[in-house]
């Protein structure tokens, strides 16, 4: 399956990145007024609405300020640059035990975008804060060195994201020699969309 491009296919399709696409039974479509809520919301706070991994991204200052996912038992707003968010409310959670900072609010009913709406925005408009005074989180040190190009594939792909965590240490090294040792980031995002179904499948880089 190709991912989606148009970001419009994304609410009335999916993400293009499974069997289930464009069909009744895509995740999106359980959670289809949650996502347009959220979609509102960030329209409406002058965010500029891009597709990245198939996911619908939100950008301020040219910096990526939330990703929308959905999933079968919820959907959820992922904030990037989560690690300076203050978090007044303790709703951002950590996607996997081995995700570094909390950055997502998982949603599991529609209704609840109207009745954290306030939040949602006030926790936007920091994020917009940040981006505009160029100020961003320090870099944290990895025991695994990831390429660039897979960090922000798993931003853009909770699902993928929450894979990668949870395997074990040796598979994630796996794939970050594998991407480590391609010298052009093309190459780089051409294997992470080729190792996306082994990893989702809990995989390693050389395993069948």
């Amino acid at each position: 399956m190709a991912m989606i491009s148009d970001i419009a296919d994304y609410f009335s399709k999916g993400c293009g990145r499974c069997e289930r696409f464009a069909t009744p039974d895509c995740s999106t479509q359980k959670w289809k007024s949650g996502l347009n809520e959220l979609r509102r919301i960030c329209q409406s706070m002058d965010l500029e609405e891009h597709v990245k991994w198939g996911q619908p991204c939100y950008t301020f200052a040219g910096r990526n300020i939330v990703i929308l996912g959905a999933f079968r038992e919820k959907f959820l707003i992922s904030f990037m640059d989560a690690a300076l968010l203050k978090d007044p409310k303790g709703l951002l959670q950590k996607l996997g035990e081995n995700t570094q900072h909390p950055h997502m609010i998982p949603l599991k009913s529609n209704d609840q975008v109207t009745k954290l709406e306030s939040v949602i925005r006030a926790y936007i408009e920091e994020a917009k804060g940040y981006a505009k005074a160029g100020i961003k989180p320090p870099k944290a040190e990895r025991d695994i060195k990831l390429p660039d190009e897979l960090v922000e594939a798993m931003d853009a792909d909770p699902e993928l994201a929450e894979a990668f965590h949870a395997l074990t240490p040796g598979r994630q090294r796996s794939y970050a020699f594998n991407l480590n040792s391609a010298k052009k980031p093309s190459t780089r995002v051409s294997r992470i969309a080729k190792f996306r179904s082994k990893i989702i499948s809990g995989k390693g880089a050389m395993e069948r």
